[in-house]
């Protein structure tokens, strides 16, 4: 348990906050303030960056937790708890479009509330690096037009490959003996990965963030796909490295 783990508990009924403050406390957790409304609460999120903030649904009889949840949705990275002592579906219903990360049923019991809040820390962490692995997906692809830019063989945008084989990377269509091969839009990219690191293996793994920009592929997708793709092909220029991916040889 990380013990810097800052918390921000919204809520107005004293008795719950003392409980929810001295529990969070008991597990180790840096309560770094209790308010009982939204302007004290935006000021806190603001000075603190707590790393999970507890939200009582009904705030002041009325749904000002509802509102205090969007505005850290729209305007911070943290994410938050609902604290609820409603079933109604219409309040669920409205709660569940902010997108919160666990509900707290009050009254609420001190180890179900700590698993609430490690359950929302990890699948927190889990979000924000599949974020950043997209990032870096963005990044990788400007490196692969680099690479492909610097393969050319003159001034025109071709780069050969292969025996009679070159890819125009101006309008992403490979070409055998100057005639235009008719390839599938996936098939086209797959190659351009290849021809970018002619000579080195092209994982499963970054064919499928390539070419499917990871929207359910598996190694299964990667496989029909230099399957169908061989069929195309004039010669055999696809090698494989087994278990790990496809090369053409440089």
């Amino acid at each position: 348990m990380n013990t810097k783990d800052k918390i921000l508990v919204v809520e107005d009924d004293e008795i719950t906050s003392l409980n929810l403050n001295i529990s969070l406390q008991k597990h180790g957790y840096s309560v770094v303030g209790v308010c009982d409304n939204i302007e004290q609460a935006k000021i806190k999120i603001s000075t603190h960056r707590p790393s999970v903030v507890i939200i009582d649904i009904s705030l002041q009889e009325s749904d000002d937790g509802i509102e205090l949840a969007k505005y850290i949705k729209e305007n911070y990275n943290i994410p938050f708890i609902y604290l609820t002592s409603y079933t109604d579906d219409e309040i669920i219903t409205r709660a569940k479009v902010t997108e919160p990360y666990g509900y707290i049923v009050k009254p609420f019991d001190p180890n179900s509330l700590h698993a609430t809040i490690q359950m929302a820390l990890f699948k927190f962490q889990v979000e924000n690096e599949r974020k950043n692995d997209i990032d870096t997906l963005k990044v990788d692809k400007m490196n692969l037009e680099k690479m492909l830019y610097a393969k050319r063989s003159s001034d025109e945008p071709i780069v050969p490959f292969g025996d009679n084989y070159h890819l125009d990377i101006s309008i992403c269509e490979t070409f055998y003996q100057g005639k235009k091969l008719k390839l599938t839009k996936k098939e086209n990219a797959f190659l351009r990965l290849l021809v970018a690191q002619l000579g080195s293996v092209v994982t499963f793994e970054q064919a499928v963030n390539y070419v499917w920009e990871d929207k359910g592929a598996t190694e299964n997708s990667v496989r029909t796909l230099v399957w169908r793709l061989r069929n195309k092909l004039e010669t055999d220029i696809i090698k494989n490295a087994s278990g790990i991916g496809y090369y053409i040889e440089e």
